[in-house]
């Protein structure tokens, strides 16, 4: 009996170690009030890495440093519905991805801009906010085998935000639709641009943030389960080029994935009980360099 619990002890032991199996380096642990990170981003003006919460928490934006120590807390008058994600232009200006819809039942799309020269302020009011729609959805909620309007992931680029929707839809076979929003103020229709195929495993493979790399040569989408790497695209063809799909050997709830420079990338997972709650670093040049 004592040899079994032993063995169960060994398997949970190296279970919950996975993170650290040589894809994803774990660097430090959220504190325990952050329960639900929803996001990563570090701006090309400063090394401070940004998160937020999502659904339920405060509309407020949390700056640490590289040993996990929270340097900033910032209060965003505007509010939190469900923030899902940060990304950064190259000023420095930090948007707050207020579009998480899990229910396809939001007319609320939005993407709340921080000015770079307010992220050393205790409090600031958001200068710019974008509001989109779907030009192809014209029921709220749709039908469960059309429900592809849950958003989680996006990227700002030259003036344009991409945006990789999380496919609900009762059949749903991994595909994530690539949207194009426009950086300006007032309301626009969201642009289908193209789409990619993760995989059929929804609760693997549903894409949950990303980002495109400092010199613009690579963009980074997560899930649970995987990152997918695109490189040799032609200007924003991303899914034209070459793709790289990275197996963590975990499967965690991962919500934030960013570029910290063109080859390291940062990763987060939510708290679910004892586990996660996380930031882990992911180098794509110790990946190529292993045999």
């Amino acid at each position: 009996m004592k040899h079994t619990i032993k063995i169960i002890l060994l398997v949970f032991f190296l279970i919950s170690c996975q993170s650290d199996s040589g894809v994803l380096q774990t660097l430090f642990e959220f504190p325990q009030e952050l329960k639900e990170v929803s996001a990563v981003e570090v701006t090309p003006k400063s090394d401070l890495i940004w998160t937020v919460e999502d659904h339920g928490n405060a509309p407020k934006l949390y700056a640490f440093d590289a040993k996990g120590t929270l340097l900033r807390t910032i209060a965003v008058a505007a509010t939190n519905e469900d923030w899902e994600e940060l990304t950064s232009d190259k000023e420095g200006n930090l948007y707050i991805g207020d579009f998480g819809n899990n229910d396809n039942v939001r007319k609320d799309l939005c993407i709340y801009k921080v000015n770079a020269a307010d992220l050393g302020k205790d409090e600031v009011q958001p200068s710019q906010q974008t509001t989109f729609f779907y030009p192809e959805q014209t029921e709220f909620p749709p039908k469960t085998s059309e429900q592809f309007y849950d958003l989680e992931a996006f990227f700002e680029s030259n003036g344009t935000f991409y945006l990789f929707t999380k496919n609900r839809s009762s059949a749903s076979d991994g595909a994530t639709s690539l949207y194009t929003v426009p950086n300006l103020p007032g309301n626009h229709a969201a642009k289908k641009v193209g789409s990619f195929i993760t995989c059929p495993d929804f609760r693997s493979c549903a894409v949950t943030s990303a980002d495109i790399s400092r010199n613009g040569k690579k963009i980074a989408l997560l899930s649970a389960s995987h990152a997918w790497i695109f490189s040799d695209f032609k200007k924003d063809n991303w899914f034209g080029g070459k793709v790289q799909q990275i197996d963590f050997g975990d499967h965690s709830h991962k919500e934030g994935i960013c570029f910290a420079g063109n080859s390291k990338l940062y990763v987060t997972d939510e708290r679910k009980k004892k586990n996660g709650g996380k930031l882990y670093l992911l180098d794509l040049d110790q990946l190529k360099s292993k045999p």
